[in-house]
């Protein structure tokens, strides 16, 4: 099962596109909460920089390290995209033969209208109904997609101190759901909560859009809390 294997401390964790601030932030975060992490990029020295970048702020003896994409992928069975939508696909079709059976794949990617030069505060309309959906398109059987973070901003990841918000978590398979939610609960300050199948992905990348209209407009940076849930309803680490 997901969960159990997820319990081992040495499980790397390979977060892909951690050269940009939204992956060097979690990158980071995940550092600080002790995990094993490989910063994936198209280029290993930008890769490895990053990770020395995290080390200089988390302690010498951090595990983390860095390498190009494919190496970072076949090196890992928990995967994290944080990459501009514009390369998603053609990303995926490329690590396609080297993602292990079995691996996890956390999508945080919003497909923005800011990346074919539109406004950055609304999304473009995808084939598959979300970013997170086309990955589980493009991706080999047995290989389980999960939507999160795309609600998180780069800013409150990179920051110092606890992230004020929670992630939703969208999966059609519960083990990885479950260890999603694990790991984001890992963040200082975020709570994880179950937000059911991948096709609600559509919705938290919606949400992605609004948030920076709002930053945007006010100045700020913002994230979202839900609330009116019992306490169980939050997944911790």
């Amino acid at each position: 099962m997901h969960d159990k294997i997820f319990m081992s401390a040495s499980r790397p964790i390979a977060v892909l596109g951690g050269t940009g601030p939204e992956g060097f932030g979690l990158a980071l975060r995940l550092a600080q909460a002790g995990e094993t992490v490989i910063i994936g990029s198209r280029d290993a020295k930008r890769a490895q920089d990053a990770a020395e970048k995290i080390k200089e702020r988390v302690g010498a003896s951090t595990n983390i390290s860095g390498s190009e994409n494919n190496a970072a992928c076949s090196a890992a069975d928990l995967l994290v995209l944080t990459i501009p939508f514009e390369g998603h696909a053609a990303l995926l079709k490329q690590l396609k033969p080297v993602i292990r059976p079995g691996s996890i794949v956390i999508d945080a990617t919003v497909p923005l209208a800011a990346s074919v030069g539109g406004r950055a505060s609304r999304t473009l309309g995808v084939w598959q109904g979300s970013a997170a959906q086309e990955t589980a398109e493009l991706l080999p059987r047995g290989v389980s997609v999960v939507a999160a973070f795309q609600n998180v901003g780069a800013d409150l990841l990179n920051a110092d101190g606890p992230v004020d918000c929670d992630v939703i978590v969208c999966s059609d398979d519960p083990a990885a759901l479950q260890v999603t939610c694990g790991l984001a609960a890992k963040i200082p300050g975020v709570r994880a909560l179950d937000g059911g199948k991948l096709e609600n992905a559509r919705i938290l990348e919606q949400i992605t859009a609004l948030l920076i209209g709002l930053n945007i407009r006010h100045k700020g940076h913002s994230g979202i809390r839900i609330t009116g849930l019992p306490v169980a309803a939050y997944k911790p680490a």
